[in-house]
């Protein structure tokens, strides 16, 4: 077999031949022979990054040129030790590196292989779902609005079919597609018509295709080396601190020209003082801020995925932190997406109750008294039916003993339904001819389905009620069909409605139409009305607690539904997430307020809580409107149409399980479970990440500010410098490259849910920042040059005085590790066994550090020496001071920060 060439200038059956195909699709036997024969359809993965690779990373750094630099003046001059250990310190850092980039590299491509793509295909004339990966040459795929195309398909239907191409052609509006194209073979491909191109997204409509080429002989697969080579962008929290290292950089900078002036004005060596000025600008610039803080944010996303949020971009992380309202779709999000027909109301007025038992398609319908109905009632529950399963893109299917249930719920519970009165799709399809269709898009609200019964075409109809109805003139009454009475009907359906059900409305009718006149929404007047279904939803378990979490938090929650308004205020009551119908907000509101001003549109925005009855496009207006508001918006989606909202939002949230991929494609978050109480996990954990960044800042500042302090006393007194170049790039390896990172897995302080969103627009270096890195900086920095005077007078020689004031500086770092862990709480109340990997990480560096000084050839390098048990406890005794200050800093500010958390300012 071979693929066509040019299929879009050849006939469907001549494709299908040259395939071996047809339109019943392949048998799955044959599907398993050419999966073998052309492989998974996949584009080319583009390799990863090998470890080498990181580690040659490791080397690009203006600082690393510098040290480099410092080592090949010591080598010159003869210091070989200096070189040495200059060299050696290179290289233990590009290991410690290479690991930590390397491993978070690993997390995120494991998150990103949880996040599959499927496709739907007909194998021997029967639907199925299956993996977008297994798709062959030859298979017959089904497309539909939010579906991402999974290969190149020469189209065999299309209704209504429109698909974004901008990915290959980079034209912007969708392309409206014709099956029955006759197209040239030199068409380009932006106009081949009767195409789909894999990776291109349906905007809207239903299609269906034959698979002509798959994996990286499609026409996206030339592009696949562009698109993987495009680096994506850095969040913005990194480009920040990337800034913020910068200036920092510039600042010690200055400060180590200033010291090296003083140095070389009291007579030191130059070599010794461009040392000196080398390790402080070394040793004090963040200059691994930003790879920490991408470490920080993957472990993140490891973190979150547990909680099934997937995070798409690392700047969702970030976002989350700020979230002040969550704008969340209700079926399926709040409620458990598991509709069932629950009333059956016709339009007489006679209710009809769907008694279920452990099997729900064995349910029975019974009228209050638990009657059966009489044969004439059952003659009119039977049309509607009817309507439910003709108009009707659902699939029930018995597969090996189990249901096999596709398509949308509602679309479910309506083949159920009609199960349970007897009725089969498959069946009533043979003796009702699919003439055309108009499939459901949210903005029309209802479906449809043109079948011949008969000699006559008939229209049947679903959806909404206030659709639907305003399609009627007729309803079916016990003596036939009689003049419409919409306002007995429209009661009974608030009566439904008050009681949560979800309602949609059932018609049919005679059409009329010219030969070969595609069948339209135009067709569809003077329909008989057959009758209501109500369907109820339950919330899903953890729902309410979840959003009382939320108002803790300081975060509003909207419902977005298209329900109607009375079914929204029910069950947004029963959430605990609405109490008055003034919080109810319906689309022709929300689009009449729009119409007055942006003005009336926010304040209408503002105090609603439930939006009802809304099209997919307000989702858009809803989102601006609340950013004009000045809120943080996380907004939900699962359908082609939420995309401009998820995009719009400060963060798009699509769900994993039954969003689109369009959706999926728009978002920053994929809940995997479609729960609600996941997103507000992922708020948590958000802030968490957030918390833990401001603790591997305020580590590395602080210290780099202390030596900053430590050495600007000692200049200005007179004093010889306090430690040695070599020492100073000791500290900074013991101390940076191993505790800070253990920070970024500190758990949460189980308050986080308890604060309101910090603002968006917040610096790091809040007041509350700087303040606890210029107390620190002054204390460590002060009493580091307090100590080390204090061993010069009392007579200590220079070289054990530095001795001292190196282990006193890396106890203080040690200490300071125990600081960061809270801004607010007390070190005390904090476990040391929920984050083992901390306490590992100080005992390490202290251990490091005290073993040196027992290893003849480092302890020469670097000038130091056992000391006896007794200094070390006094020496601990100082650097504990630290412990207390800051203590007594927390203390201090803690009723402030609570003050401004209750004020939410």
């Amino acid at each position: 077999m071979r693929t066509p060439q040019a299929p879009h200038a050849q006939d469907i059956e001549q494709v299908l031949a040259a395939l071996h195909s047809s339109r019943d699709g392949l048998s799955p036997d044959e599907a398993r022979r050419r999966l073998r024969q052309y492989g998974p359809n996949r584009l080319p993965v583009k390799r990863p990054p090998g470890v080498f690779s990181f580690f040659l990373r490791q080397f690009l750094s203006p600082l690393i040129y510098i040290l480099l630099a410092a080592a090949l003046v010591s080598a010159a001059l003869g210091e070989w030790s200096d070189a040495g250990f200059i060299f050696a310190v290179l290289l233990i850092n590009a290991v410690i590196g290479t690991t930590q980039e390397y491993s978070a590299a690993r997390s995120a491509a494991a998150l990103s292989a949880l996040v599959s793509r499927r496709a739907r295909v007909l194998r021997a004339g029967e639907a199925m779902e299956i993996d977008a990966g297994e798709v062959v040459p030859g298979d017959i795929v089904l497309l539909e609005s939010g579906a991402k195309v999974p290969c190149d398909l020469r189209l065999i239907a299309s209704q209504g079919l429109e698909i974004d191409e901008s990915l290959l052609t980079g034209e912007s509006l969708p392309v409206r597609k014709d099956a029955e194209a006759q197209l040239d073979a030199d068409t380009p491909l932006a106009d081949r018509r009767n195409m789909a191109f894999s990776g291109t997204l349906v905007v809207r409509g239903r299609g269906s295709g034959v698979a002509v080429q798959t994996g990286a002989a499609t026409a996206v697969g030339a592009l696949a080396e562009a698109v993987q080579s495009a680096e994506s962008a850095e969040p913005p929290l990194l480009q920040r601190m990337r800034r913020f290292t910068l200036w920092v950089a510039i600042l010690v900078g200055l400060a180590s020209v200033l010291m090296a002036a003083v140095a070389l004005m009291q007579g030191m060596h130059w070599h010794t003082v461009f040392m000196l000025a080398v390790a402080l600008a070394v040793s004090a610039i963040p200059e691994g801020l930003p790879v920490a803080l991408t470490i920080t944010l993957t472990i993140a996303q490891a973190r979150m995925a547990r909680r099934r949020v997937i995070v798409k971009r690392l700047v969702a992380v970030e976002a989350l932190g700020s979230c002040t309202y969550i704008a969340s779709d209700k079926t399926g999000t709040l409620t458990m997406n598991t509709l069932t027909a629950r009333r059956v109301l016709l339009p007489d007025g006679s209710e009809w109750r769907v008694e279920i038992g452990e099997d729900p398609l064995s349910g029975r319908l019974r009228d209050p008294e638990g009657r059966p109905p009489a044969d004439d009632v059952r003659d009119r529950l039977l049309a509607l039916a009817r309507a439910a399963l003709l108009a009707n893109e659902g699939s029930l299917t018995l597969r090996d003993g189990e249901w096999e249930r596709h398509g949308d719920a509602v679309d479910v519970a309506l083949l159920v339904l009609g199960h349970q009165l007897g009725l089969v799709q498959p069946d009533l399809l043979t003796h009702a001819e699919p003439l055309g269709e108009i499939p459901f898009e949210p903005e029309n609200r209802f479906s449809a389905s043109l079948n011949r019964v008969g000699d006559a075409e008939v229209a049947f109809v679903k959806g909404a009620p206030e659709r639907v109805l305003a399609m009627c003139e007729r309803m079916l009454g016990a003596t036939g069909e009689v003049p419409i009475n919409r306002e007995s009907i429209a009661a009974q359906a608030d009566l439904l409605a008050e009681q949560g059900y979800r309602l949609i409305a059932l018609a049919s009718g005679p059409v009329q139409r010219a030969p070969d006149e595609p069948f339209g929404d135009h067709h569809l007047h003077g329909l008989t009305f057959l009758g209501l279904v109500g369907m109820d939803d339950p919330p899903r378990e953890g729902v309410r607690e979840a959003l009382a979490a939320c108002r803790e938090a300081g975060i509003r929650v909207a419902m977005v539904t298209g329900d109607h308004p009375t079914t929204a205020l029910h069950i947004a009551r029963d959430l605990g997430l609405a109490n008055d119908e003034q919080e109810v907000a319906t689309g022709p509101q929300l689009a009449e307020a729009l119409a007055t001003s942006e003005a009336t549109l926010d304040a209408l925005v503002a105090r609603t809580r439930v939006f009802a009855r809304t099209e997919p496009h307000q989702k858009l207006d809803i989102v601006r409107a609340l950013e004009r508001l000045g809120h943080f918006t996380a907004m939900t989606g699962d359908g082609a149409n939420d995309a401009p909202a998820m995009r719009a939002a400060h963060v798009g949230v699509a769900m994993g399980k039954s969003g689109t991929d369009i959706a999926r494609e728009s978002a920053d978050l994929i809940i995997t479970d479609d729960h609600f109480a996941s997103i507000v996990s992922g708020v948590e954990e958000g802030r968490i990440a957030y918390a833990n960044v401001r603790k591997v800042i305020f580590l590395l500042i602080s210290t780099g500010a202390a030596e900053i302090v430590l050495f600007m006393l000692a200049l200005l007194t007179g004093l010889p410098l306090p430690l040695l170049a070599v020492q100073l790039l000791w500290l900074n390896l013991v101390t940076n490259g191993i505790q800070h990172i253990a920070l970024a897995f500190e758990p949460g302080e189980g308050d986080e849910l308890r604060r309101p969103p910090r603002e968006p627009d917040e610096p790091i270096f809040d007041r509350l920042m700087s303040e606890r890195v210029i107390v620190s900086a002054l204390v460590i920095g002060g009493i580091g040059f307090a100590a080390y005077h204090w061993f010069l007078q009392q007579g200590w020689p220079l070289e054990q005085a530095r001795n001292g004031t190196l282990l006193l500086l890396v106890l203080f770092e040690n200490v300071q590790v125990f600081n960061a862990r809270s801004e607010t709480r007390s070190v005390l109340r904090h476990s040391l066994l929920r984050n083992r990997l901390l306490l590992v990480s100080v005992i390490a560096a202290q251990g490091v550090h005290i073993g040196a000084m027992y290893v003849p050839w480092l302890a020469d390098i670097l000038k130091i020496a056992p000391v006896p048990l007794e200094e070390w406890t006094d020496l601990l005794a100082m650097a504990l001071l630290l412990l207390v200050v800051m203590e007594l800093h927390k203390w201090w500010r803690t009723p402030q920060l609570a003050s401004h958390w209750e004020r939410g300012d």
